[in-house]
């Protein structure tokens, strides 16, 4: 693990009481589950602008892929996290990336091949600050997937990430980012 790494896993571990529950309420169901984007992004700018650890998180992203899943299985396990987390100050959006190919164009009118792990959906989203993910492994370790490197992330900077996304979608993500934490620096397109 690098010193990024070390240090993101200090503040979704150590510093905010919000990420490790979700870990800790994860079902036995076999998958492999990670948190990504929103939660874990929103958790170090937090830390490092100095707002509390709550401050301006809407929703926390877990993400799994199980190819034989389907979308009621989904359903029933973000039911069942937020049910579990019902202490959070935010909701649970639970996907199975294996699946997203069968909404996507309905949501984001563009058709996108079926994504073949969690891995390769991180690796489409919208910036590279927030294209990060991470799991708790059995042994209680954390392993990070961040294609892009953390260094945008730590430093507050957002850029977009071109391989899926429209313009249109990175600034309305944003701008929307901008106005919660101003400290932030948003690149242009």
């Amino acid at each position: 693990m690098n010193k990024r790494e070390k240090q993101l896993v200090e503040v979704i571990d150590e510093w905010t009481p919000y990420v490790r529950p979700l870990f800790d309420a994860s079902p036995s169901s076999g998958n492999e589950y990670w948190i990504g984007a929103g939660v874990i992004t929103q958790s170090v700018w937090n830390n490092q602008f100095g707002y509390s650890a709550d401050y301006g998180i809407r929703d926390a992203d877990i993400l799994y892929f199980d190819a034989s899943g389907t979308l009621e299985e989904e359903k029933n396990l973000e039911k069942q996290w937020n049910d579990d987390c019902m202490d959070l100050p935010f909701s649970i959006d639970v996907t199975n990336e294996a699946l997203v190919h069968l909404w996507y164009e309905k949501k984001f009118n563009q058709t996108i091949k079926p994504y073949t792990s969690v891995q390769d959906a991180i690796n489409t989203w919208p910036t590279t600050a927030s294209s990060v993910g991470v799991k708790r492994k059995q042994n209680g370790e954390y392993e990070v997937y961040a294609p892009f490197g953390l260094e945008d992330l730590f430093q507050g900077i957002i850029r977009p990430n071109k391989r899926l996304i429209p313009e249109e979608v990175y600034w309305n993500k944003a701008e929307k980012w901008k106005k919660r934490w101003p400290e932030l620096t948003v690149l242009s397109w």
